[in-house]
C-alpha cells in the first residue's frame, strides 16, 4: 500500500475520531474532573507520613510579593499531630497544596503579630472549623497580645461564622467549634518555657531579639530524640544559637542586606522616599544569610533551611547570590526555602530527607 493510499484511509478516521473527541469534550471533561475531584479529596499526608518528626514550609516569605514564597508558615508533623507556626497570607491555600487537612490541626502557634505573620488566621481558623467539623475550638498559643490578635479576627469572622451554620446546620458546623481558644504565655530572660509536654513530645518557647515587636518568640521542637527550632523573625541572636544547639534542622529568617540595599537605591530612583526609608530600616531587625550560617555552626546543627526570604527572588541565580558567603561558612546544608518544602526526620536514626510536597 502506497503512502498516499495509507494517508487516504486513515486521514478520515482520524478527523472524525478528533470530532467526536470535540464533540463529547464536556462530558469527558467531566468524567475527568469527577475522578480528579474524589483523588483529591481522598489525599492527607498526615496518614502517609513515616513515624518521625517532619517540619515544612507552607509559607517562605515576607510581605514582599513572591510568586514563589507566601506569608511565613511553618507546617510541623510529630507523629500523627499536626501544627502550625504563624499563618501568614496564603498559608491555608499551601497546606491544601501539601495535603493535610485543616480540620487536624491540633495547636497554632504564633511567633510575634507582624501583619504578615497574621494575616492568613482567619482563613485558616475558619477551614480548620469547617472541614471536619470540630466541635471545639483550635488551642492557640503567642506571647502576651495574643488574647487581642485572636479576638479581633474572631470578632471579624463573626458574621461569617453565623452564616456558615446557620446554611449548613450545627451538626455539620457546630457553633461550638468557631474559632480559638487563646493559650498565652510569658517565655523568661535567659530561659524558654514548656507549652506542651508529653512521654515523646515536648514544644518550648524562647524570646528573640525582633525590637521594637516585643516580646518576639521562638520555638523548639522535640520527638523522640529528633528535633526542630523555628527562630521567628530576630536578629542574630545568642538565644537562638543556645535553643538549637544540636537539632536537626533550624528553621532561621534570612534577608539579603546588600539586595536589600538594591531595592532601596531603587526607590530612591524612582522618587519613592517613603518606600527608601522602610528599605533601609528593614534591614536593622533581620539576619543575613551569613549570621543564620554562622548560627547554624555554632550549634552544630545538622541542616539550615532559611525561611522568611527577602527580598523576593524571581530570576534564575539569584538564590546563590543571596546566601552570599553563607555555605563557606556553614558546611552542612543549607536550603533557600519555598513553599512546599518539606523535611523528613525519621525516628531512630540520624537522616534528614529533603524534599517537596508541591
Amino acid at each position: 500500500m502506497t503512502m498516499r493510499r495509507l494517508l487516504l484511509i486513515t486521514l478520515p478516521v482520524l478527523v472524525l475520531g478528533a470530532a467526536s473527541l470535540y464533540a463529547f469534550r464536556a462530558p469527558l471533561s467531566l468524567a475527568v474532573a469527577q475522578r480528579v475531584a474524589a483523588s483529591r479529596m481522598g489525599i492527607d499526608t498526615l496518614k502517609t507520613l513515616p513515624e518521625g518528626l517532619h517540619v515544612g514550609l507552607c509559607g517562605a516569605g515576607s510581605p514582599m510579593p513572591d510568586d514563589r514564597r507566601m506569608g511565613p508558615c511553618t507546617v510541623v508533623v510529630a507523629g500523627k499531630r499536626l501544627f502550625v507556626f504563624d499563618t501568614g497570607n496564603g498559608s491555608t491555600r499551601n497546606l491544601g497544596k501539601m495535603g493535610f487537612v485543616h480540620g487536624h490541626i491540633e495547636a497554632i502557634f504564633l511567633t510575634h503579630f507582624h501583619s504578615d505573620h497574621i494575616d492568613g488566621l482567619g482563613e485558616l481558623l475558619m477551614q480548620r472549623w469547617v472541614s471536619t467539623g470540630n466541635a471545639a475550638p483550635v488551642p492557640l498559643y503567642g506571647p502576651p497580645g495574643v488574647e487581642k490578635v485572636v479576638a479581633g479576627f474572631m470578632q471579624a469572622y463573626g458574621q461569617d461564622a453565623h452564616y456558615r451554620t446557620a446554611h449548613h446546620g450545627d451538626k455539620t458546623v457546630p457553633v461550638s467549634g468557631f474559632g480559638a481558644t487563646v493559650m498565652p504565655f510569658t517565655a523568661p530572660l535567659g530561659g524558654h518555657v514548656v507549652l506542651l509536654k508529653d512521654a515523646d513530645l515536648e514544644i518550648t518557647a524562647f524570646l528573640v531579639d525582633h525590637k521594637p515587636v516585643h516580646p518576639a518568640v521562638g520555638y523548639r521542637i522535640n520527638y523522640k530524640g529528633r528535633s526542630v527550632v523555628i527562630s521567628g523573625d530576630t536578629v542574630k541572636s545568642a538565644v537562638v544559637q543556645r535553643e538549637a544547639a544540636a537539632v536537626d534542622v533550624l528553621v532561621h529568617e534570612a534577608m539579603s542586606m546588600r539586595m536589600m540595599g538594591l531595592l532601596e537605591q531603587g526607590a530612591v530612583t524612582a522618587g519613592r522616599p517613603n518606600v527608601k526609608k522602610l528599605m533601609a530600616d528593614i534591614v536593622d531587625y533581620h539576619t543575613s544569610p551569613e549570621q543564620a550560617a554562622e548560627t547554624a555552626r555554632d550549634a552544630k546543627v545538622g541542616y539550615l533551611l532559611l525561611n522568611h526570604i527577602a527580598p523576593p527572588l524571581p530570576m534564575p541565580g539569584l538564590e546563590k547570590a543571596f546566601l552570599g558567603e553563607a555555605p563557606a561558612i556553614f558546611s552542612g546544608p543549607i536550603r533557600v526555602g519555598a513553599d512546599g518544602d518539606f523535611i523528613s526526620l525519621p525516628v531512630g536514626s540520624t537522616q534528614v530527607n529533603a524534599g517537596k510536597l508541591f
